[in-house]
């Protein structure tokens, strides 16, 4: 049976607008990003620089949504709490992965840290799928692109 959603403009906004906001702010601090990729060694499936804002930007506003479903669910305080710090980690480590590799020119930490990203988002999405199930599907192309990014990274390491 569909579920009908009720939607809440503001909480809406601000939650895609946060998840963009932090994608935005992470990619104007580190800024040559482009540079620094385009001047790697990169390995089979890497895709043009230009592919991975849109990419990104499309994660992000399905991170949003997501994260807008959970607050919004009927669901304790306690567990929409739980789901939703979770969601502020994984969207913190994954500001910080851009310096490690981008600034920093750290691969080997960067592929690190992606594989922990990677852990905290698959308990997210469980923790969203206790509360709202769409909300959990929402995030699973985001854990799959950062498996395709944690091939990039760790082919980067080999070839650079």
């Amino acid at each position: 049976m569909a579920r009908i959603y009720t939607i809440k403009l503001r909480p809406l906004i601000l939650s895609i607008l946060l998840s963009l906001g932090v994608g935005l702010l992470s990619g104007f601090l580190v800024g040559n990003s482009s540079a620094v990729y385009m001047n790697l060694v990169k390995p089979p499936l890497s895709p043009p620089a230009a592919v991975f804002p849109v990419v990104w930007t499309i994660l992000y506003i399905l991170m949003g949504i997501s994260a807008y479903l959970v607050y919004v669910a009927e669901a304790s305080k306690k567990e929409k709490k739980e789901a939703l710090k979770l969601y502020k980690v994984q969207l913190a480590m994954n500001f910080l992965w851009s310096f490690i590799f981008f600034k920093f020119n750290l691969y080997f930490a960067a592929f690190i840290w992606l594989m922990l990203i990677f852990v905290v988002v698959l308990i997210m999405i469980k923790k969203f799928n206790e509360i709202d199930d769409t909300a959990s599907a929402l995030m699973v192309p985001y854990a799959l692109w950062l498996v395709f990014a944690g091939y990039l990274n760790l082919m980067i390491i080999l070839l650079n």
